[in-house]
């Protein structure tokens, strides 16, 4: 059995993480500043962007537009609550049932909502 709260851990965060990464690098951003942004190791940075980990999900509309307007900030150093933030981003996903629900379930029942 895999609890809803397993798909979160291994595949969620993962790709949050992951485009979050991709887009600190699309502006600019070295990956050794990325990985310390988001204080995780240069070589989990190294991977997101090969696909080599936390590829699983692509997002669309309003959640990447928070992963978007999060790397931003980052970039720009502003003060950013990086896990409040990724919550909020986490969230927003399962609201929007984007992953978690589908054809398959909604996301309370997939997600644990």
């Amino acid at each position: 059995m895999e609890a809803p709260c397993q798909r979160i851990v291994w595949d969620v965060l993962p790709a949050i993480r992951a485009a979050i990464a991709v887009e600190l690098v699309k502006c600019g951003v070295s990956q050794v500043e990325s990985a310390r942004m988001l204080e995780i190791a240069p070589s989990a940075v190294s991977q997101y962007l090969s696909g080599k980990r936390g590829y699983r999900i692509e997002f669309e509309n309003e959640v990447k537009r928070s992963i978007e307007l999060l790397a931003e900030d980052l970039k720009d150093g502003k003060k950013v609550n990086l896990v409040q933030r990724t919550c909020e981003i986490c969230r927003q996903l399962r609201e929007g049932d984007e992953q978690c629900g589908g054809p398959s379930g909604s996301a309370s029942e997939r997600c644990g909502t």
